[in-house]
């Protein structure tokens, strides 16, 4: 998500680096700077306005108190008229700020990131700049190889039939060796990770709620790319639904209780009251104005916990482990002494492949339900660079020590994804296909995902802050971190190359030395007579 005060200073540089994508004409106006800025300055308005209001409310409040004080009863009830007319100017000043808001937040929301000065201009895949080939030679073979769909189901271990019967198009069924194949990769994948590249395996959550979703980009813009589900039996009792209670009692006594202002805390030197100290007061408040309005407070409670269920019904299903481990730093300060933060994870993934009607209708390419090895870092700015390249080294490792011939792309402006600054993708060549598919993405979104995410780092040292003249004047400001993200590898494809790759004349494959440690024995996968 991009940062309008940066938008209102380097303008032109914005609408430069954005107009390298390839977006439409009415996207291109929405989110033009001259759009964004005009808005901005309306919410800016808006809360300039608002603001005063509140602060001659509150002015003209004391002065009552004031009057009244004098005996000037003529001007207490000025003044209390004007307070009175601030009651219903203020909200709807506080609506006008909001709206103004949230329609510039909407539209930020969904403008993608700015693509790097060294990334290639293009409209689409065709403009994508081949980077390097492996040095791992392509297989000759003395017969015409297949595809893995016809080599798995002549094994009777790749069954799509019965899938289809269980969940409908786009799943599979694997059995037997092939199976086992695809644990293995999985397992050997993670252990290269994290034995030899220095990532941490993590085990995360499946589903996860809208702000995950959100942190990460695939909503708003990518919903009807992802598979959801609802859970309707919400904990009342659980910590963010107790939360959402209370704050919908101090709003109800807030609004009811015209004695609030009268409460008394007495403090210790310039110490702020503390929660042990408010929490009684505020009971006593809230049991109060509940006797007072029982019927108006039971219904104000009622809507808050309506408004939590409905909430927390609605989760995803992870459309990569990119998801839940970048979220990890989620509204966190990172000290710096952590980064680079390195994890990896091996999970099913769901999409709903959207737009996907008729590509890859046969095989394994492209499935609603898969399992990808996913690599993710977390950084300074400084660091994210250098890191781009080692994480694509690493995906890299995965298929060279499995002897797959790949090539490196770097996908065109027309091409990257939503969310990158720059990416590379790794294809591996399919000798039954005849070609090269993808199998990894690595891709580095600067500061993109983690403004999203509210993800920080407090970096080492600091500045001296003018006109303090305390120890704590030393402080460092918290910065956001960059995030980057690559498949190391896709499961699934991997065992879709694997199998074309070491495909056998007579329709067996031969397990690949790095898997051997995890097939328990097995060196080669074929029919059973």
């Amino acid at each position: 998500m991009h940062d309008i005060r940066w938008i209102r200073e380097n303008a032109v540089e914005f609408d430069k680096a954005l107009n390298r994508r390839p977006l439409d004409g009415e996207s291109r106006k929405l989110f033009s700077s001259a759009n964004l800025l005009a808005i901005d300055e309306r919410r800016r308005n808006a809360i300039t306005h608002f603001e005063q209001a509140q602060a001659r409310r509150n002015a003209a409040s004391k002065e009552i108190g004031q009057a009244k004080a004098k005996k000037d009863e003529a001007t207490a009830e000025r003044l209390m008229a004007e307070v009175f007319e601030y009651k219903n100017t203020i909200p709807k000043l506080e609506e006008t700020a909001k709206a103004a808001e949230k329609e510039l937040n909407d539209i930020l929301a969904t403008i993608p990131n700015l693509p790097l000065a060294e990334v290639p201009d293009g409209k689409d895949e065709t403009g994508n700049v081949e980077h390097h080939k492996s040095d791992v030679p392509k297989r000759d073979y003395a017969f015409t190889p297949k595809q893995h769909f016809e080599l798995g189901e002549a094994l009777g271990l790749m069954d799509f039939e019965t899938a289809a019967k269980l969940s409908g198009a786009r799943f599979v069924v694997l059995k037997g060796g092939l199976a086992r194949m695809e644990r293995a990769l999985g397992q050997f994948m993670l252990d290269v990770h994290t034995g030899e590249h220095g990532y941490t395996e993590v085990n995360p959550p499946l589903l996860v709620r809208d702000d995950v979703m959100f942190g990460t980009a695939q909503l708003p813009k990518f919903e009807k790319d992802q598979f959801s589900t609802n859970i309707t039996d919400v904990d009342p009792l659980a910590p963010q639904n107790v939360n959402t209670l209370l704050k919908a009692a101090l709003q109800f006594i807030v609004e009811h209780d015209k004695d609030l202002g009268t409460i008394e805390i007495e403090t210790e030197g310039d110490e702020a009251p503390g929660l042990k100290q408010l929490a009684p007061l505020l009971n006593a408040r809230i049991l109060k104005t509940a006797q007072d309005h029982p019927k108006e407070y039971a219904r104000a409670i009622e809507l808050a916990f309506e408004q939590q269920r409905a909430a927390e019904r609605k989760l995803w299903l992870i459309p990569t482990a990119e998801v839940s481990l970048t979220n990890l730093v989620r509204e966190d300060i990172v000290d710096e002494a952590k980064l680079p933060m390195r994890l990896t994870a091996c999970t099913p993934c769901f999409r709903a492949e959207a737009g996907a009607a008729g590509k890859d209708t046969r095989g394994m390419i492209r499935q609603h339900q898969f399992t990808k090895v996913e690599l993710v870092s977390i950084t300074t700015p400084e660091q994210a660079k250098a890191e781009h390249e080692r994480m694509l080294a690493s995906a890299e490792a995965v298929l060279q020590k499995l002897g797959l011939h790949y090539r490196v792309i770097t996908l065109c402006t027309g091409d990257m994804g939503f969310a990158s600054q720059k990416t590379y993708d790794i294809e591996v060549w399919l000798p039954g296909q005849n070609l090269y598919r993808e199998i990894s993405s690595c891709s580095v979104c600067g500061e993109f995902q983690a403004r999203r995410m509210m993800a920080r780092y407090r970096p080492k040292g600091g500045a001296f802050q003018s006109g303090a003249f305390q120890a704590s004047a030393f402080q460092t400001s918290p910065a956001f971190v960059h995030t980057l993200n690559g498949s190391g590898v896709a499961v699934g494809r991997a065992l879709v190359a694997v199998m074309e790759t070491y495909q056998q004349a007579d329709g067996s494959i031969a397990v690949p030395d790095a898997l051997a440690p995890y097939m328990g024995g097995i060196k080669k996968i074929e029919k059973k007579s």
